[in-house]
């Protein structure tokens, strides 16, 4: 299986002891999907928006034996690609930063 990481962003997999099972590079390419706001009126005076989202750009077609790790937002604009994930299970180190992922996740 190959996985193509269109994110901006190494994607470092740990097990459950915190080692490095796998590291997935940025391929150079990344997936976004399209935004459009529509401010639909305000809460204490803040705006609120309805946001769309659309067009997906730098996904490839599908591919045989290929998978594609996108973010959270594309992979909510294209629920109808199978070969789309998302990072899952986020690791933190006692900062609170992100410092790997134990899982995929289908969208």
């Amino acid at each position: 299986m190959t996985i193509i990481n269109l994110t901006p962003h190494a994607i470092t997999f740990l097990d459950g002891n915190n080692s490095v099972l796998k590291v997935v590079e940025p391929s150079g390419t990344i997936a976004r999907a399209a935004q459009t706001r529509e401010l639909v009126g305000n809460i204490d005076g803040l705006p609120v928006n309805h946001c769309h989202y659309g067009e997906v750009t730098g996904l490839p077609e599908a591919q045989p034996e290929t998978i594609y790790i996108v973010s959270a937002l594309t992979a909510q604009a294209c629920p109808e690609r199978s070969d789309v994930y998302i990072v899952d299970d986020a690791v933190r180190d006692e900062n609170g930063r992100i410092v790997g992922c134990r899982a995929i996740a289908h969208i």
